[in-house]
C-alpha cells in the first residue's frame, strides 16, 4: 500500500500537479494580502513583518511545504517619511487592528523571500515590490504595486518516485539537465481599498522563461498566475465584526481554485475564520494581536479531496511583527 501511495503521489507531481504548485497557497490571505497582490504592499502606515511555514497533504512523503517572510512599509505621504522608534516596545494587553487610512498619496516598498518545495521540486524566490497609492474618491484608495524577482529552481533527484526512470521522458530530461534554473519573475497588482472593503487584480510571472540563466537546462515551463481577491467588512455591534472575503486564483491549463471565507472579529483584536477552498480542503482558523507590536495567525486546512483517505490535512502558522505602529 505504501508504494501504491508514493506512485499515486509521483504521478501527481510529474503529471498535472505540478501546475497547480507553480506557486504556493496561502490558506491566511486574509491577514496578509501583499503575498498575492503586491498592490497590498504598504497599506498600514508603519513597517508590517510576516514570517509564515506552510506544511500541505501531511502524511504524504515529500508533500508541499513552504516558508517565507514579507515585509513591507510606506515611504511616506506628500513629503519626507515621518520619524518613528522601531523598537520593540511591548503594549500590555490585546490590541486592535490597525487603522487602515486613505486620502493621501503615498508610496510604499516591501520584499519577500519564499522557499516552495513539491516533492521533487524546490523553489527559492526572492523579489522586491514597488507600489504608490493614490487617493480615489473619498474614503477610498487606488494602489498600483509591481514586483521584481529571481526564483531558484532546483530538481531533486533522491526525491523523485518514478516506477520506470528509463521509460520516462520527463525524469530522463531533469536528471540529465540537473542544477540550478534561475528565471525572473515580473509581477503587478491594482488594489481599491477602504477602511472596510478591499478589491484587488494581479498576475504573477508575466515574463514565463523569458529570462533565465543557471546550469540547469531543465523546463521549468513557468506559467502566468491570475489572482482576484475581495471582501468587507461588517460592522455587527461595538464588539463584533464579520468580514466574507475570497480569493480566486487562476493558472492556464489548470482548473480556477477559489476561496471563500467568513471571518469573525472580536473587538477587533481575536479571529476565527473558516474557509472553503473548492474541491480541495474546508479551513479552520484562528488568531489575535497579541499587543500593538505582535500578531499570529494559525490555519488548519481539513482536506476534502480524493486524497483524503492518505492525508492528515495541512497546518499554517504565521507571526507578524509591526514596527512603528502608533496605536
Amino acid at each position: 500500500m505504501l508504494r501504491t501511495i508514493k506512485t499515486i503521489v509521483g504521478v501527481c507531481f510529474f503529471g498535472g500537479i505540478v501546475y497547480s504548485q507553480q506557486m504556493p497557497q496561502y490558506s491566511q490571505y486574509l491577514r496578509n494580502q501583499f503575498l498575492v497582490n503586491p498592490g497590498a504592499a504598504g497599506v498600514y502606515d508603519f513597517t508590517d513583518a510576516t514570517v509564515g511555514g506552510r506544511m500541505q497533504w501531511v502524511g504524504f512523503t515529500n508533500a508541499p511545504m513552504t516558508s517565507y517572510v514579507s515585509v513591507s512599509t510606506p515611504l511616506g505621504a506628500n513629503g519626507p517619511r515621518e520619524k518613528y522608534n522601531p523598537g520593540l516596545h511591548l503594549s500590555t494587553g490585546l490590541a486592535k487592528n490597525p487603522e487602515i487610512k486613505t486620502g493621501k498619496l503615498k508610496h510604499a516598498v516591501g520584499t519577500q523571500m519564499i522557499a516552495d518545495q513539491y516533492g521533487a521540486f524546490r523553489k527559492i524566490n526572492f523579489s522586491g515590490t514597488y507600489a504608490i497609492h493614490l487617493p480615489l474618491v473619498k474614503g477610498f484608495n487606488l494602489s498600483f504595486g509591481t514586483k521584481l524577482g529571481i526564483t531558484s529552481n532546483t530538481f531533486l533527484q533522491d526525491r523523485a518516485i518514478v516506477n520506470n526512470p528509463s521509460l520516462d521522458n520527463t525524469y530522463t530530461s531533469y536528471t540529465t539537465n540537473m542544477g540550478n534554473t534561475n528565471i525572473m519573475n515580473l509581477g503587478a497588482g491594482l488594489y481599491l481599498y477602504s477602511k472596510d472593503i478591499f478589491f484587488g487584480i494581479a498576475a504573477d510571472q508575466l515574463t514565463r522563461g523569458m529570462v533565465q540563466f543557471g546550469s540547469g537546462t531543465a523546463n521549468y515551463d513557468p506559467q502566468i498566475h491570475y489572482s482576484v481577491i475581495g471582501g468587507m467588512k461588517i460592522h455587527l455591534n461595538g464588539d463584533f465584526t464579520i468580514t466574507p472575503a475570497f480569493l480566486m486564483q487562476y493558472m492556464q491549463p489548470s482548473p480556477p481554485v477559489i476561496q471563500g471565507t467568513i471571518q469573525a472579529e472580536y473587538k477587533e483584536a481575536i479571529w476565527a475564520a473558516v474557509s472553503y477552498r473548492n474541491k480541495d480542503a474546508v479551513i479552520g482558523m484562528i488568531g489575535m494581536n497579541i499587543s500593538n507590536r505582535f500578531k499570529f495567525g494559525y490555519s488548519y486546512d481539513f482536506s476534502v479531496s480524493k486524497f483524503k483517505t492518505y492525508s492528515s490535512g495541512g497546518h499554517e502558522l504565521i507571526l507578524g511583527i509591526m514596527l512603528g505602529r502608533k496605536g
